[in-house]
């Protein structure tokens, strides 16, 4: 398998068929063909799918097609690195991001970053999940709260206040809790893994974990925000997506005596990718705006 192969095949996928590829590359269409197909016996695989309309890429295709990508882009770098042009960023860069933080905070800086670097190719996907980022062939996630364990490589870049709130509207049908205990007696509007883990309160050395019940459960915090203002009840959540209801009155907190963990913010990347200088500067720029 040759370099110039990975340079061919990912033409391909990116312009759709050999004759658009053949055409960029300044190559017959014969020789791309021929190319691909050596590509394919040497993998014991298919990865295109042929026909005379169109062009196909199978499930053993999309996953080389990432791995091949990272690949030139890690050669592209070294010739870089080696040339002394590092401070040009190029290349392709896929990034994981939560859904509610990533609108809130994440997007203008994105947009920033790729102003200050326009060779670069970002692909943003913004989810709650935990991403394979090896198998899926993601550079980056940037993830809130405790981590698995795991082979991935994290770096911290903040934290974030966690408050409980409810509307108005739900504390006057119900008694505001003073005590953690209290919460038992109270609809609970639950974010995620919390269904199993109940909520963690601390007041100086003490420390009360109540298994609170209610009738939501959310991997969203800006759904379960909606549903507090709605009156339905009391939620656990991030300042940062609770900040503007509480300014507005929409939220009031309430247990101020007691605080919940606050949540790290960090940012995780395979092993392999830790030599990246994409990687690099984009955490120093990050580390920077959210200090």
């Amino acid at each position: 398998m040759q370099i110039d192969d990975l340079r061919i095949y990912v033409a391909v996928i990116k312009a759709g068929n050999f004759t658009a590829a053949a055409e960029q590359l300044m190559l017959s269409k014969q020789y791309v063909s021929r190319r691909i197909a050596a590509l394919e016996e040497s993998l014991g695989a298919r990865l295109l799918n042929r026909n005379t309309r169109k062009l196909s890429v199978t499930d053993n295709g999309q996953l080389f097609a990432r791995h091949a990508q990272r690949i030139l882009d890690d050669v592209q770098e070294a010739e870089l690195a080696v040339s002394g042009r590092r401070q040009v960023l190029q290349g392709s860069f896929r990034l994981s991001v939560p859904m509610s933080f990533g609108i809130s905070h994440l997007s203008p800086y994105i947009a920033e970053f790729l102003s200050l670097h326009p060779a670069l190719q970002f692909q943003v996907e913004l989810a709650d999940r935990y991403v394979d980022m090896i198998g899926e062939g993601f550079d980056m996630a940037i993830r809130i709260g405790t981590l698995p364990d795991s082979t991935l490589i994290a770096k911290k870049l903040g934290e974030f206040r966690r408050v409980i709130c409810a509307s108005p509207r739900y504390l006057q049908g119900a008694d505001a809790p003073r005590k953690p205990d209290d919460l038992l007696d109270h609809a609970c509007l639950r974010y995620g893994r919390e269904s199993q883990t109940g909520w963690e309160l601390f007041r100086g050395e003490q420390r009360e974990v109540i298994n609170v019940q209610g009738p939501m459960v959310s991997n969203n915090g800006e759904m379960l925000r909606d549903a507090a203002m709605a009156g339905l009840g009391l939620i656990l959540l991030p300042e940062f997506i609770v900040a503007p209801a509480l300014a507005s009155g929409d939220l009031v907190t309430v247990l101020d005596d007691w605080h919940p963990s606050s949540l790290s913010l960090n940012a995780l990347y395979p092993q392999h990718r830790q030599r990246s200088e994409v990687n690099r500067v984009f955490m120093a720029f990050l580390q920077q705006k959210l200090a």
